[in-house]
């Protein structure tokens, strides 16, 4: 193994975990520090776009290989008026002499973190530590020294750099004292998992379709395993939060979207807070952010998780270029804080809270003109084109990769 002192990345979730394998398949030195005893299994992000699976592809080929062969390939989604009836389709095959994977692929994001934990066993560079969880940090003028936590008591590990890739409460972010600037919105997302069919009782249901209504709007997509359906909610105590986890709840929830004389199975259920929140800076010395540690934002188009791939991929490429090269530090992750940090307010932050300021329109006028604005871009091929590019984030992809 080399001499060379190891990336520290706090955060085994699917921007550490690709920062990891890219640096050590270059040789690097790194360290990937998960607090769990084991990756985690649960819900959460679950659409991977174009350009996020042209990086993987490129990045490995037996990762994008167990990925295709696993995951779900959703060519079309769907905007849907439940009030109407009315619908407007896009098809990604419209795209499809941009991008090699013209579909979202419909995965859990859990299965990436696995696969890349497989992939890392083969690289003597790369070390993942389970249980072991980053409490804080200081840094030298030749490195960084972590504290960790774990079973046997604290330890300090000693660094190159430190990347805080362990969500919206990274430790990274906060000892480094840089602002994460925003806000969170009133109402909570709460996400159900469910085996029902519900593409054998909708006609001509895609796998991924935003449903407007002035009542209550929600999201109703298919993973490689369940269809889940995601709605707005606003619990202002444990007590209302509880009974929106209830059976009782959830029950009328799924049975508003398709009455049947029976109860729904319900696999996973879960209510989690929604912010748009962006970091003041994505580096700070030796210490940088990926992911949700730099930027979060509401769920809507599935941009926060493809982000996140994206923001590892372009700091992988400039520690590269520090490390292995002698390039500058500072300039190259000040390179990498503009590329990715000014997207993610520009494009990102943008959309994502225009798709649920559209979503969420309890005005009838101003719903339908949504819906109508909507089929006639899925109508008209060369708006319908632009509209891809847009959401599939292939555009913003290019557009950072410019920015010098």
């Amino acid at each position: 193994m080399s001499k060379q002192s190891p990336v520290i990345i706090a955060g085994a979730g699917p921007s550490g975990c690709v920062l990891a394998l890219s640096l050590a398949k270059q040789g690097i030195p790194v360290q990937l520090l998960e607090k769990c005893d084991s990756l985690p299994i649960d819900l959460r992000a679950s659409t991977f776009h174009p350009p996020s699976l042209e990086m993987i592809a490129d990045l490995d080929e037996t990762v994008i290989g167990k990925m295709l062969e696993r995951g779900l390939h959703a060519d079309r989604y769907q905007y849907r008026d439940r009030s109407t009836g009315e619908v407007a389709t896009f098809d990604m095959a419209m795209i499809a002499d941009e991008t090699r994977f013209p579909f979202r692929l419909q995965l859990e994001q859990y299965e990436l973190t696995h696969f890349i934990c497989e992939a890392l066993a083969d690289y003597p560079c790369a070390e993942v530590r389970f249980g072991c969880e980053l409490v804080d940090y200081t840094q030298q003028d030749t490195g960084v020294t972590a504290v960790v936590r774990t079973a046997s008591g604290e330890e300090r590990l000693t660094g190159s750099y430190i990347v805080g890739a362990e969500g919206a409460r990274s430790v990274v972010r906060k000892r480094s004292e840089i602002g994460y600037m925003g806000f969170t919105y009133d109402e909570k997302f709460l996400v159900v998992s469910t085996s029902f069919p519900f593409e054998q009782v909708f006609e001509d249901f895609s796998y991924v379709n935003y449903v407007s209504d002035p009542d209550e709007w929600c999201v109703i997509l298919r993973t490689d395993k369940l269809w889940r359906v995601l709605v707005p909610v606003f619990p202002a105590s444990e007590e209302e939060e509880a009974y929106y986890l209830s059976d009782d709840f959830v029950q009328s929830r799924l049975q508003r979207l398709h009455a049947r004389d029976e109860d729904y199975d319900v696999h996973h259920r879960s209510i989690y807070a929604v912010n748009q929140r962006v970091a003041e800076t994505y580096h700070l010395g030796r210490a940088l952010l990926v992911g949700d540690a730099c930027h979060i934002n509401n769920p809507l188009g599935g941009m926060g998780m493809n982000g996140g791939l994206h923001d590892a991929f372009n700091l992988a490429d400039k520690l590269q270029r520090v490390i292995l090269e002698g390039a500058d530090a500072d300039a190259a992750f000040s390179l990498y804080d503009r590329q990715r940090r000014e997207l993610a307010v520009q494009f990102v932050q943008r959309h994502t809270i225009e798709n649920k300021k559209l979503m969420e329109a309890r005005d009838p006028d101003v719903q339908r003109k949504r819906q109508q604005m909507l089929m006639d871009t899925a109508a008209d091929p060369e708006r319908a084109r632009a509209f891809l590019l847009e959401r599939s984030m292939i555009n913003c992809v290019r557009d950072s990769l410019v920015v010098q």
